[in-house]
């Protein structure tokens, strides 16, 4: 018998799981190591699969698989041209939970619940929160623009967004950005969220596939380290490095979009977070980098969430 300490147990019930924490998929860093430590702690762990072909997908499932029995996800940003495949190459090797983001809730939602499984979109507005409520997803993340990675554009920050979204919609909502500590999963809760997506926090573990320096770059971050950025193509918040400063530069010329794109290339994030060039890579990563500063296994920073949860819950 689990001893958890939250009463709220829609995202427990609709999971599987034994926390309403959710691992966040992120490219290059959530494979299936950190997913399945996530997972093994109680968590919802996800396999981030826009960095990945399918034939990677495929294999970071199988993995998974082989480290848990719990239940795992896949998030599948569905922007990036592979995603149809994707969601066919979690289907086939047993994935029943999917994350979709960076595009129409509409697009398969329907057709993901008629293969009898778990759909939740990821957000950043009320609006945007009741159309996919309209689409049929079974849950909501809802992100404030503290996030790390492909942010929204209205820029709402977690703690305007997430009772705005509450109000809004009849099904689950699931708080994500800025949150790395049991103090802020309290926050969440008492606002209306049923459960929390935590990426930043999960990004600097043991378990994660980011590289050592991408790891301490995120660990020295200070609080004004990381800016929103690339709004033209698509919003992405960076810490910033040699690189950001290109894009600054760029969009002080009022660049326009196919400047950014050319600057961006291919491969920058996988540069920077995965292969450690602190100075040319893309470093996606949230605000709350600023109070990270410890590198622990997933075991570990979930027993820590649990009992900073449980200490805070007491002081009221």
């Amino acid at each position: 018998m689990i001893d958890s300490p939250f009463k709220n147990k829609k995202i427990t019930d609709l999971f599987g799981i034994d926390y309403p924490i959710i691992q966040a998929g992120m490219v290059w860093v959530s494979g299936a190591k950190l997913a399945a430590a996530a997972a093994n702690a109680g968590c919802l762990g996800i396999i981030g699969a826009g960095s990945m072909r399918p034939d990677l997908l495929k294999d970071q499932i199988i993995k998974a698989k082989t480290l848990t029995d719990k239940p795992l996800a896949v998030n599948i940003p569905l922007l990036y041209k592979y995603a149809s495949e994707h969601i066919e190459t979690a289907l086939e090797n047993g994935i029943r939970i999917f994350f979709t983001s960076a595009g129409s809730p509409k697009k398969y939602t329907s057709y993901l619940k008629e293969k009898g499984c778990v759909v939740v979109h990821v957000t950043s507005s009320p609006d945007l929160a009741l159309k996919c409520e309209a689409a049929g997803v079974d849950a909501i993340v809802a992100e404030g623009f503290e996030a790390g990675g492909h942010n929204g554009r209205d820029e709402i920050t977690t703690m305007s967004l997430i009772p705005q979204v509450v109000n809004a919609v009849n099904i689950p909502v699931i708080a994500a950005g800025g949150i790395a500590s049991g103090q802020s999963i309290v926050a969440a809760m008492a606002l209306g969220a049923d459960g929390v997506q935590i990426g930043s926090r999960f990004a600097c573990t043991v378990e994660s596939s980011a590289h050592q320096n991408f790891k301490q770059a995120i660990m020295s971050a200070g609080p004004g380290d990381t800016r929103l950025s690339m709004k033209e193509v698509v919003p992405v918040r960076l810490l910033k490095n040699e690189f950001y400063e290109q894009v600054v530069a760029l969009e002080k010329k009022c660049a326009g979009k196919e400047a950014l794109v050319e600057l961006l290339g291919k491969g920058r994030a996988k540069l920077g977070m995965l292969d450690g060039n602190l100075s040319e890579g893309e470093l996606e990563i949230g605000q709350v980098s600023a109070l990270i500063n410890d590198n622990p296994t997933v075991d570990s920073l979930v027993k820590t969430l649990l009992q900073e949860y449980r200490e805070t819950l007491s002081t009221f």
